[in-house]
């Protein structure tokens, strides 16, 4: 291993880890040596997801999250803390399944949960996280955002608005925060090959069909593509790095 990409003897919440990004960077951050709390609205699956983190030869906390409560935040925090001993690094990949839409379609309801859980549930789980992190030093908030948080897609105006505002809330992280070692990026993939694709597009081989040929790579991402570059911002191998949006997205936003 590259000297810098370990997360030996650190800690981290892996908010979403039931299935998907979430699941995949759970796994790498094991591996990458860290202890991990797998959390998620799913318990079943953030359990199952935390019993593959122990096959994998790391300490793992399975819990039930609901990231739209302040005090479910703050008990996935306090209880990370308390069974593994700290925290150094916070992922937060939750994000609602959003239907097409435009504003004039799009009922007040749906707008509210897509906020609620897409970026409330950000700022609600690094104002609980933060101070955990400052007690052993210093950490990394890494939100996951999306290429669509730089360019617009049709009917999906709640989503694309928070995308780009996680961008933003990162920014503001790094800058409040900088002083206590705090880091915040954002992480912004592409198309990725996870459960979302099958909810919006009834099967992967026409997600892959549609979406494939936006990306100049030609293809979908892979969770563990992404997973990747999350052990990077969440290891000292990116301490120089703050503030800023990471974009693995296959070439989508280059043309």
């Amino acid at each position: 291993m590259l000297t810098g990409f370990t997360l030996e003897k650190k800690t981290a919440i892996v908010v979403g880890a039931a299935n998907g990004i979430g699941r995949a960077t759970a796994l790498a951050f094991a591996q990458a040596g860290a202890a991990v709390a797998c959390a998620d609205i799913e318990e079943a699956g953030a359990r199952a997801t935390a019993a593959e983190v122990e096959k994998a030869g790391a300490r793992a906390l399975p819990l039930r999250l609901d990231v739209t409560d302040g005090a479910s935040c703050r008990a996935a925090v306090a209880a990370t803390v308390e069974r593994l001993g700290g925290l150094d690094a916070l992922l937060y990949g939750a994000a609602d399944a959003d239907h097409t839409a435009t504003v004039l379609e799009l009922d007040e309801a749906a707008w509210d949960r897509v906020i609620r859980i897409n970026l409330t549930g950000a700022f609600l789980m690094a104002k609980a996280a933060i101070p955990a992190m400052i007690a052993r030093g210093g950490g990394s908030v890494i939100l996951i955002a999306s290429q669509l948080g730089r360019v617009g897609s049709p009917g999906r105006p709640a989503y694309c608005a928070t995308k780009g505002a996680l961008i933003q809330l990162a920014k503001v992280l790094a800058v409040d925060h900088a002083a206590q070692g705090i880091r915040a990026n954002t992480l912004s993939p592409g198309a990725v090959e996870t459960r979302r694709m099958i909810q919006r597009w009834r099967t992967m081989e026409e997600a892959r069909r549609m979406l494939g040929p936006k990306h100049v790579l030609g293809r979908l991402g892979q969770p563990e593509e992404i997973a990747r570059a999350a052990v990077y911002l969440a290891s000292d191998a990116s301490a120089f790095m703050t503030g800023s949006d990471l974009l693995i997205d296959g070439g989508y936003t280059a043309v």
